[in-house]
């Protein structure tokens, strides 16, 4: 097979299975939680549609997990984090001086469609 006998082709996930949440009350609060489970390294926060969200998934090396991705186009989500944040700002800076960045995934329909979800719970 040559290289021009490539095929490319784009399938999103089916679906995005969210195994815990939690709501955090500020954004500040959300990044104070992501430098603490980083183990005090730089870690980033996702933003979209006025959330910002950091999530753990189950490992495509499970066999559940690879199963579901491979056959069903699923996807676990053990555990969202996530704040409301009207406004995209690249930085958070929490009340310790800790610089947590912020990625703009507004050009992502997947992350959309988990911040709107997200925006939904109680």
């Amino acid at each position: 097979m040559n290289e021009n006998e490539v095929d490319v082709r784009y399938e999103p996930f089916k679906e995005i299975v969210v195994m815990q949440r939690n709501l955090f009350s500020s954004p500040d609060y959300m990044a104070r939680f992501a430098s603490i489970i980083a183990g005090g390294k730089t870690a980033g926060l996702y933003w979209t549609e006025g959330v910002v969200f950091l999530y753990f998934p189950l490992p495509a090396s499970t066999e559940t997990a690879a199963k579901a991705l491979v056959e069903s186009r699923r996807v676990y989500w053990t555990f969202v984090g996530y704040a409301l944040m009207p406004k995209y700002q690249p930085i958070i800076e929490t009340k310790e001086k800790i610089m947590v960045p912020v990625i703009d995934m507004s050009s992502n329909p997947m992350f959309r469609k988990v911040a709107n979800w997200l925006k939904e719970q109680k």
